[in-house]
């Protein structure tokens, strides 16, 4: 058993999120103590660890509610959920490639920036089309 203090250590959520999932119905297994306190077990812990995961690609927590609701309603919405995590897959899918395409570009200006640095100006000729040709040229080369 965790505290609500023992599980924001453990999962580097914070205290006022924790609570604000309770409260929404994020979280509906959760026990409390005599004294009214949220008291969190194994179940709970993995239960955090998928919202964040989903949180992390974008899912809105609404989204995320509906996931658990249909998980405590049992084997009848198994295509619901599959379908749900077919699409966030996709969808996270999408932001990977885009987010590759991004580092490629940030890596081409650190790299033309680091030779700019070592030579004292950024106008040497051929070096932007050359830098270019390394790392924004690449998917076209594989082709």
């Amino acid at each position: 058993m965790y505290s609500i203090g023992d599980i924001s250590k453990m999962l580097n959520i914070s205290i006022s999120a924790l609570r604000y999932y309770d409260k929404n119905g994020l979280l509906p297994l959760v026990n409390r103590s005599s004294g009214n306190i949220r008291v969190f077990d194994d179940t709970d812990v993995e239960c955090l660890r998928m919202i964040e995961c989903l949180k992390n690609t974008g899912m809105p927590l609404k989204d995320i509610k509906q996931f658990f609701e249909w998980c405590e309603e049992g084997d009848s919405t198994i295509d619901q959920r599959y379908e749900l995590f077919m699409h966030q897959k996709e969808k996270t899918e999408k932001q990977i490639s885009l987010l590759q395409n991004a580092l490629k570009r940030i890596n081409y200006k650190c790299e033309f920036y680091k030779i700019s640095k070592e030579n004292g100006s950024t106008n040497l000729p051929g070096l932007r089309e050359e830098l270019a040709m390394k790392f924004l040229n690449q998917d076209t080369e594989k082709k």
